[in-house]
């Protein structure tokens, strides 16, 4: 599977709120940084379950880019609060921004995933203030 490949199938895993199946694309020494830290899996999983259930976050690829087993994309984020999330209770509002995740992948699976958004964006267009 080309690296690109890799990273389309963790979209489309994502966007089907598929857990487990988004988990299974990383390798077992993974580690994934975002906005709302970085660590493990098994520490970042319920940050994702939080952005699948409580925002039904939604990414559409805007542009791919790749060089050798690293990969770079961009997204239209899409989401709506319909739950708790981070403290804030749901608002029914939804957002939209764009996002950019930065990818290195390793024997047909994501080895590191780096993850960068304007979650002060977010955070307004949903309502939670503090």
């Amino acid at each position: 599977m080309l690296p690109k490949d890799v990273v389309v199938l963790y979209i489309e895993t994502f966007n089907r709120g598929d857990l487990e199946g988004l988990c299974e694309l990383f390798t077992s020494d993974a580690l994934v940084w975002g906005v709302l830290g970085w660590g493990e899996i098994e520490k970042v999983k319920p940050i994702w379950k939080q952005f699948m259930e409580s925002l039904q976050m939604n990414l559409t690829l805007q542009g791919i880019i790749a060089e050798g087993d690293t990969v770079a994309a961009r997204y239209i984020e899409r989401g709506k609060s319909v739950s708790s999330f981070q403290g804030f209770g749901a608002t029914g509002k939804s957002y939209e921004l764009t996002a950019m995740e930065w990818f290195e992948i390793r024997d047909d699976r994501i080895h590191r995933r780096w993850g960068a958004r304007d979650s002060a964006s977010q955070y307004r267009q949903l309502g939670f203030v503090q």
